[in-house]
């Protein structure tokens, strides 16, 4: 519980103004900078195994934080892409349904936005289930084979999900703040963006010695 709540102080200890500035620099790179970002999610998850109270790692080695990047960004595609495809098999119908909009763009675009709706909640609860467990154990062990075992990341829900709740709530609650009440804030998506990610990680860590 002390660990998954101090994920929220995380991005503000000592030494996190680096990380906030490389940070906030990929993400206006999007989505280019995708791959060093999620690289720098797993050496988070890493140091936070390690030591809890330790501030954000260094942006190092720039090697391993690309190759663990790439390797996460496509377990992710992996498992979006039947949900993509979902979405698109939905949208001729619902077109269709919604043949009392005049406006055939306009149409079309909120047929896409209640499919994109639809297949959402199912990927959400998915990337929930799946990549904090299979994440943490990545981490700390630097083995493709952890990351790609998805059965082991369900059984670790499955042996310990009071301690995956508490990381699901930590997540979702980042998140919530990040792109609403930091955004509402006049912060800025961007910047609130990079604190949850930073957040999700560090609170990722509880499960690394499932």
């Amino acid at each position: 519980m002390d660990r998954a709540a101090g994920a929220f102080s995380f991005p503000f200890r000592p030494g996190a103004r680096r990380a906030w500035l490389i940070g906030i620099t990929l993400l206006i790179l999007l989505p280019l900078g995708v791959v060093p970002l999620l690289g720098y999610t797993v050496a988070v998850t890493r140091s936070a195994a390690a030591d809890p109270q330790a501030g954000p790692p260094p942006w190092s080695p720039l090697s391993r934080l690309l190759a663990d990047g790439f390797l996460v960004a496509l377990l992710i595609g992996v498992l979006t892409a039947p949900f993509l495809l979902l979405a698109a098999t939905l949208v001729p119908p619902l077109t269709g349904l919604l043949g009392a909009v005049g406006d055939p763009f306009l149409r079309a675009g909120l047929a896409w936005v209640v499919a994109a709706a639809v297949a959402a909640l199912p990927w959400g609860i998915l990337l929930l289930v799946l990549m904090p467990p299979a994440t943490a154990r990545f981490a700390t062990s630097g083995s493709l084979r952890d990351l790609l075992d998805l059965p082991a990341a369900v059984g670790t829900v499955r042996r310990r999900f009071p301690t995956w709740n508490l990381v699901v709530v930590a997540i979702v609650t980042a998140w919530a703040i990040g792109l609403s009440g930091v955004g509402l804030a006049l912060v800025g998506v961007i910047p609130g963006a990079l604190y949850a990610l930073l957040v999700s990680a560090h609170a990722t860590a509880t499960l690394a010695d499932a």
